[in-house]
């Protein structure tokens, strides 16, 4: 496997303000963080808050702030999906000219009644705006491509296929279709995340695709799950301490195969990524899609044996 890096290496953490950050978060953060650090690159923040419904007030904030407190500064200006609205429109507005994409008015129960994917019911309605949502008429699906960590990934063809929403029925923009902007406009070489986002990549490669923009590596880190459940905002993981960020980071790092010295538990962040910076090495990562862990708060994961 070819874990070359590009020349001008940009990478990316992407957290949406739904709540704090916790040791699910800090896995991803940590993990393309040291990434950009070993390709001597640099490393983004952006701040997707495209569902307002979904949003915790503050938590944007706080998110920013706790990454400062465990020592992963980023390079540039934050970027916030928010004030992008108007070149998600502008790309929209391109595809509807070119008829690549059409109005959907099915709601989940019908699809739900068809297996889960859409059928393209709609496609050659010719339905009006009001309430549907815009989808992409799927010309050429992507089937798999090559993860840098995870190895070669395949995905159903019905996902493949399927006309997916790039605008919703609510007015919001699509995840898919952000991200895969946002990311090309910032020039991200290769995109480091959660494993849960392995199926959706074949979408956004599809959609670099359509664009005509040159598609960013991918490598997806191990998912923290517990109780068969990975750690997330809304299966109410912990947010992490941010008065002993040293701890969950040597977690972390023990949780992406580092091996931290056991003198380091508890360190300071910087003396802690001082240490991993000079020390990544993404060939002993796990290469599964999840660990589970025995607790849902990492400050109870095992401790290490201090002399």
């Amino acid at each position: 496997m070819n874990h070359t890096a590009p020349d001008r290496y940009i990478g990316r953490f992407a957290p949406s303000p739904s709540g704090p950050l916790h040791f699910g978060s800090l896995i991803a953060a940590l993990g393309s963080y040291l990434r950009a650090s070993a390709c001597r690159g640099q490393w983004r923040v952006r701040i997707e808050d495209l569902d307002p419904p979904r949003e915790v007030p503050g938590a944007a904030d706080d998110i920013l702030r706790t990454l400062e407190v465990f020592g992963l500064h980023w390079d540039g200006d934050v970027v916030y999906q928010s004030r992008r609205h108007g070149r998600y429109q502008e790309v929209l507005d391109d595809w509807a000219a070119r008829g690549l994409t059409y109005y959907c008015h099915c709601p989940r129960r019908r699809i739900a009644e068809t297996g889960g994917f859409y059928d393209g019911h709609c496609r050659r309605l010719k339905l009006g705006a009001d309430g549907a949502a815009v989808r992409l008429r799927m010309a050429r699906p992507v089937y798999g491509f090559e993860d840098c960590l995870q190895g070669r990934i395949t995905v159903p063809a019905a996902l493949a296929e399927e006309d997916f929403i790039v605008r919703r029925r609510d007015g919001l923009y699509a995840y898919n279709l952000a991200v895969v902007i946002d990311d090309w406009d910032a020039g991200v070489t290769e995109v480091v995340r959660g494993a849960d986002l392995l199926e959706p990549t074949v979408r956004q490669i599809a959609l670099y695709h359509l664009l005509g923009a040159p598609e960013p590596g991918w490598l997806h880190l191990p998912l923290a799950t517990y109780g068969g459940h990975k750690l997330s905002k809304q299966n109410h993981a912990p947010a992490l301490d941010k008065h002993r960020p040293g701890r969950a980071l040597w977690q972390a790092l023990a949780f992406l195969g580092q091996h931290p010295p056991t003198v380091l538990f508890g360190a300071g962040a910087t003396e802690l990524l001082a240490w991993a910076r000079s020390h990544w090495c993404l060939e002993q990562v796990p290469k599964g899609p999840h660990i589970a862990l025995p607790c849902a708060d990492s400050s109870h994961l095992e401790r290490p044996a201090l002399s």
